[in-house]
């Protein structure tokens, strides 16, 4: 599902340890199994919203009870299960993501607080997800803890914003969402665009701090995921913003494995 649907979350997820790259795939399985629910293939199988709106709230039952028992028919929810109960993930994580999924099956436009909890649902909370797996063995101290949950969250909204921009033309064009509280994504200004990139790069900074922090099987992984997000924003920062209406920005294959390479060098060089 990783290769098929993100290759730069899978480039990034090769330097995760063994052990911890299984749960954080576990994880990615159920997050891209609700969105095509709500964005992708339920909708080009000819599934009306109400009958969206049932499957995913059948999701989430199906997913609750996975993690109470340990077991469900449906493999991607059984594997997810099979993480959360390891890591500790319940439904304070899962209620939120489930919440923004149900708030993508209809258009319209976002408020500040809307957009602010949508992306907590949405992204930050899988930020949470994984480093749960992260810390999973519980050896990490509280505050250096809030610190790294800081990040983790940082880091997720900041991955959110990106995909924004880059899909633009489709969540408003196709799906009629405007993520941008006063912000017309069909006219929207150079002025605009570089605000936008600016604040994706203050949640940048603030993620890169704590890193260095996270145990050793994950520190290269999300260096790697940041790194390519990074460049990601810096190509959207240098397209001129009447392009992010019908071109979707990319990094190249050639970019992304000198990212890995290097956060795989720093985090060895680290443990030297």
């Amino acid at each position: 599902m990783i290769a098929a649907y993100s290759t730069s979350f899978g480039v990034a997820t090769r330097a995760l340890g063994p052990g911890t790259r299984e749960h954080v795939r576990n994880i990615y399985g159920l997050v891209r199994l609700a969105d095509e629910l709500v964005d992708g293939a339920a909708a080009q199988a000819g599934m009306n919203t109400a009958d969206q709106r049932r499957m995913l709230d059948a999701l989430e039952v199906e997913t609750c009870s996975a993690i109470e028992h340990g077991f469900s028919t449906n493999l991607v929810v059984h594997a997810f299960a099979h993480t959360a109960r390891r890591a500790g993930i319940g439904s304070d994580l899962t209620g939120p993501f489930f919440a923004s999924m149900r708030r993508d099956l209809g258009p319209g436009v976002f408020d500040a607080d809307g957009v602010r909890d949508y992306i907590y649902g949405s992204a930050e909370v899988v930020g949470l997800m994984c480093l749960r797996v992260f810390l999973r063995r519980g050896q990490t101290e509280k505050a250096s803890c809030e610190s790294l949950e800081e990040g983790a969250r940082r880091l997720g909204a900041a991955f959110q914003k990106v995909n924004f921009l880059r899909d633009l033309a489709v969540d408003w064009g196709s799906l009629g969402r405007g993520y941008f509280p006063g912000i017309d994504p069909e006219h929207l200004t150079e002025a605009q665009k570089i605000g936008l990139v600016e604040d994706i790069d203050a949640d940048l900074a603030a993620a890169a701090l704590v890193i260095s922090g996270l145990p050793r099987d994950a520190r290269s992984a999300v260096a790697a995921a940041h790194g390519l997000f990074k460049a990601l924003n810096d190509r959207i920062r240098r397209t001129p913003a009447e392009e992010l209406a019908y071109r979707r920005v990319r990094v190249p294959g050639w970019q992304k494995s000198l990212i890995l390479a290097r956060a795989l060098s720093r985090g060895m060089a680290a443990t030297a």
